[in-house]
């Protein structure tokens, strides 16, 4: 009996940090991480080891926060969502409260270790993006306007430029072209997903393009940001930031990029719509992981 009830006690443990770290959003936390990382890497000024670890756990622990505070907020549209009907707040794993009260401790305590050890301007851009992402996106534009992915991609772009700052102790041009790749990069991301998920969307009464402008306008739009972002990604070259290697990576994948959206703006179907959706939703994330991991083999190179 005692051993059952000890058993039970292990698995509801392991159940609630296992319910917690789904609450922080693990896949975004991890593509700010590396791209935090990068940031900090390519970053002319160096750190030691120890503070570039702590400083990097702050980060992600301040990205978390951020996705806490997100399903905090919107538990209610979660729980309407095939895709996120999963989540820790609707699933009864945890309560809006406890995910307030993880989500506003870790944000405080993200900020105060990277400001321990690295510095006030880091931990100031940190201390931004979490209130743009919750306040800005979450609050104020999600429900309200399509354009809430534009103006919000914003706070998911910043993790460069705070890795680079955690390094210097400011902000120069690389890495806000770095931001900048990110922020052109995440509209056409997130509508490929909107696409193929509209039904969700529709549900849940989020004012996604396809919904309010319609399928062809959102394929249009994904179209010209795929275009918009091969001079930008491109651009580290030409501002001498990188070398022909990164050059010639970021041609290619960009130059698929946007084959992949003119096949989606000429599919008619919406089986294929749909399909095609997908698959430029999933090169999406392997664009971006792949620019940022061509931008510091070049460095290192």
């Amino acid at each position: 009996m005692t051993t059952t009830k000890s058993k039970t006690l292990k698995l509801d443990y392991f159940g609630s940090i296992k319910a917690f770290f789904n609450l922080m959003k693990p896949r975004v936390m991890s593509l700010v991480i590396f791209t935090c990382a990068v940031g900090l890497l390519i970053a002319p000024a160096k750190i030691s080891f120890v503070d570039a670890i702590f400083s990097l756990v702050a980060v992600a622990l301040g990205s978390g926060a951020a996705g806490a505070l997100n399903m905090w907020y919107e538990s209610d549209l979660d729980s309407l969502m095939s895709r996120t009907c999963l989540r820790p707040i609707p699933t009864g794993k945890l309560t809006k409260n406890q995910a307030l009260t993880f989500g506003i401790f870790s944000s405080l305590v993200s900020v105060i270790v990277l400001y321990i050890f690295s510095n006030l301007i880091a931990a100031t851009i940190l201390a931004i993006t979490i209130l743009f992402y919750v306040f800005v996106y979450t609050i104020w534009l999600k429900r309200k306007t399509p354009q809430n992915i534009v103006i919000g991609g914003a706070a998911g772009a910043l993790p460069p430029i705070i890795g680079w700052a955690i390094a210097t102790n400011g902000v120069s041009l690389e890495p806000i072209i770095l931001f900048l790749i990110i922020f052109i990069w995440t509209p056409s991301h997130f509508w490929a997903l909107s696409l193929y998920k509209t039904d969700d969307y529709k549900k849940a009464k989020i004012p996604m393009l396809p919904i309010t402008s319609g399928i062809k306008t959102t394929k249009f739009n994904i179209f010209i940001y795929s275009i918009i972002l091969f001079p930008t990604s491109v651009s580290p070259y030409f501002f001498n930031f990188s070398g022909l290697f990164y050059l010639a990576s970021a041609t290619i994948l960009s130059g698929y990029y946007i084959l992949i959206s003119y096949k989606l703006l000429k599919e008619k179907s919406s089986t294929g719509e749909k399909k095609m959706a997908s698959k430029l939703f999933g090169y999406s994330i392997l664009y971006l992981f792949m620019i940022f991991v061509f931008v510091l083999i070049d460095k290192i190179v």
